[in-house]
């Protein structure tokens, strides 16, 4: 008796560039025939319809995009289908980038320096509930996630609102910087440091620098 042939693995693909949208799929339809991909969308809006409408198994997300990125298209479709697995591809190698994807509900999330049978070994190990990143990114969740300095905890939307060099001006006030130092630190003007404080004090809701140096130490920034 003949075994019948498993089905493939759908995947829908999420990235703002068309070109690398084309290259993936013709990477994986041509070399990997157990992982085929079933759509793709430039954009959240594009995304959250076509995943719907498509249910694959697998979304390949981007994490930046110009109306919203990776976070939202997880924020607006899990609730309504927790059965798909997000796996992120981006080319950022952030740490933020990563935390913030992966507290949003992606699988994994891997480096756009990966070769098409890796992605397709990828794809495959998320859809079968394994969590996959690229080198060095997991021990980015580790510390998010753990109780080391520094790490914060997860599930705080505060703290996911702020970029990542507002995170870096912050720490160094937390740590008693003043403002022309922070700039020599980051390299940037004292003026680009006063507009991230002000960013950071909007985004918080607090009033002034000691107020964001004990908010800070509360996350571990510190």
């Amino acid at each position: 008796m003949t075994t019948p042939t498993p089905a493939p693995t759908t995947v829908f693909l999420v990235d703002d560039h068309a070109l690398f949208r084309s290259g993936v799929r013709a990477e994986l339809d041509r070399s990997v025939p157990d992982v085929r991909v079933v759509g793709e969308a430039g954009s959240v809006a594009e995304a959250v319809a076509g995943i719907a409408h498509l249910r694959p198994d697998v979304v390949l997300l981007d994490v930046h995009m110009p109306d919203g990125g990776g976070a939202e298209v997880l924020r607006r479709v899990r609730p309504a289908q927790p059965d798909v697995v997000f796996l992120a591809l981006s080319v950022s190698d952030a740490a933020e980038d990563v935390i913030a994807v992966i507290r949003a509900g992606a699988r994994g999330y891997v480096t756009k320096t990966i070769s098409g049978r890796e992605l397709a070994a990828a794809v495959r190990r998320v859809r079968a509930g394994d969590a996959v990143f690229s080198p060095r990114l997991a021990g980015f969740v580790l510390d998010a996630f753990s109780d080391r300095p520094g790490a914060a905890p997860p599930g705080d939307p505060e703290l996911d609102r702020l970029t990542r060099r507002e995170r870096d001006v912050l720490r160094l006030l937390a740590r008693g910087y003043a403002y022309k130092e922070i700039a020599g630190e980051l390299f940037i003007s004292v003026k680009t440091v006063e507009t991230h404080v002000s960013s950071v004090l909007r985004k918080t809701q607090l009033s002034n620098r000691y107020e964001l140096s004990r908010w800070a130490s509360d996350r571990r920034l510190v």
